[in-house]
């Protein structure tokens, strides 16, 4: 088959799938923002294209997110214009239509079979937008038509999608019927044999922190630390969980910027409010024992999770993070926020703890239980791990299931 890619980030969610089809036999090329210049990645001929200039344009607010994914689109249907005026024609696109590239392409080529990644659908309601009270909308009416408004760019490409394929079924669900009936659920898979357990671990970063298995190593991840992934409520369970931890190390890995939710006010970033909001209850030796790593090779992230002794995952009622999974695949000890996301591989006691999402003594009082019990740390992850390899592997279980719901595109026509 011609497999045509359409990703702002390339290779994104498709940097196994691509490889393996192209490695397959499949003429796969990929239309990206992301390159200068054209390419060849893994088998893959990656092309790039760029956005035009436009001058400002005065907008509604609600329409801001529409404007942006319209551009994106129209500069991608350029792109793909010019691919078809070359002579070519894909069988299959494959497309992230999270950003708007994706709008158009079925003008250029209406017999082409369009599978889209669908990351999530935003919900209007209740837990989806207001979960946390402290950082709710001031005017809950006109928010939820902003969200409403910010679905036109899923309800445009649900008319030419053929199908659909999502990697939790927290993410599948939260799609309207009847596109909801066209989404498989697969995730795009973990690499157990890379992110698996290792009693002789050694986690080096220069002056910064040098621990091993032997050492009490409590870890949180976020991509970027902000509140939509629970970091004010770790930093707020903080003060307590130094003092009955005397001899723990906390590592924190994430960045200053916004993944999700709002920025934080102008000129400061949600990692540093929340530290000042603490720190006074913090004694210097105590801080001295809380490291922040920012953004880590995936070498040193792996090495982070073999090393932990207890791992703390939060997040709003959302798109399940990787690291959580990764972690899970390394035998960590996991304690995590009680949401509908982390519920689908987290089952309390059984292959980590729940506790209430907002609820700092809960998980301040898990985390030192299982600090404390050497056993339940070694049973809790070993299932965790025995979850992911017999449903998240990458190679024995979702890499398959993604190539049989490409295959699945072209037999259903």
């Amino acid at each position: 088959m011609k497999i045509l890619f359409i990703h702002q980030n390339f290779p994104g969610q498709y940097k196994h799938l691509a490889p393996l089809l192209a490695r397959q036999g499949h003429e796969c090329v990929a239309l990206t923002l992301r390159v200068k210049e054209a390419t060849n990645w893994q088998g893959v001929q990656v092309i790039p294209y760029a956005l035009p200039k436009r001058d400002g344009q005065k907008l509604h607010p609600w329409l801001v997110d529409l404007d942006t994914k319209v551009t994106r689109g129209e500069a991608c249907w350029r792109a793909a214009v010019a691919l078809r005026n070359q002579g070519y024609t894909p069988d299959v696109i494959l497309a992230h239509p999270g950003w708007g590239e994706s709008l158009f392409l079925r003008d250029v080529w209406p017999e082409a079979r369009l599978g889209l990644y669908c990351e999530l659908y935003h919900l209007a309601g209740y837990p989806h937008l207001n979960f946390d009270p402290e950082f709710a909308s001031t005017d809950i009416e006109a928010e939820t038509l902003r969200i409403r408004m910010k679905n036109i760019n899923n309800h445009l490409h649900f008319e030419q999608g053929h199908a659909g394929i999502s990697p939790t079924r927290f993410q599948a669900d939260t799609f309207p019927s009847p596109f909801r009936e066209r989404i498989t659920v697969s995730h795009d898979g973990v690499d157990t044999i890379q992110a698996c357990p290792m009693p002789d671990v050694r986690l080096t970063i220069e002056g910064q922190c040098d621990v091993t298995r032997a050492d009490e190593v409590i870890t949180f991840v976020n991509r970027n630390l902000e509140p939509y992934r629970g970091y004010h409520v770790f930093m707020r369970a903080l003060p307590r969980l130094l003092r009955e931890r005397p001899n723990a190390t906390v590592l924190i890995v994430g960045g200053d910027e916004v993944s999700y939710g709002a920025r934080a006010p102008k000129g400061r970033t949600w990692k540093q409010i929340f530290i000042d909001e603490v720190r006074g209850r913090i004694s210097t030796p105590d801080w001295q024992r809380v490291q922040f790593l920012g953004r880590i090779p995936y070498d040193q992230f792996l090495r982070l999770l073999q090393v932990s002794r207890v791992h703390v995952y939060l997040t709003y009622p959302f798109v399940l993070s990787w690291s959580l999974l990764e972690a899970m695949s390394c035998e960590a000890a996991i304690v995590a926020g009680d949401t509908a996301p982390v519920r689908e591989v987290i089952t309390d006691r059984e292959t980590g703890r729940l506790v209430d999402f907002f609820d700092r003594d809960a998980l301040v009082g898990e985390v030192c239980a299982l600090l404390e019990d050497a056993d339940e740390r070694a049973r809790l992850g070993a299932n965790a791990r025995d979850l992911i390899r017999a449903q998240y592997d990458l190679r024995t279980i979702c890499l398959p299931r993604q190539v049989s719901w490409v295959e699945g595109l072209v037999s259903r026509a």
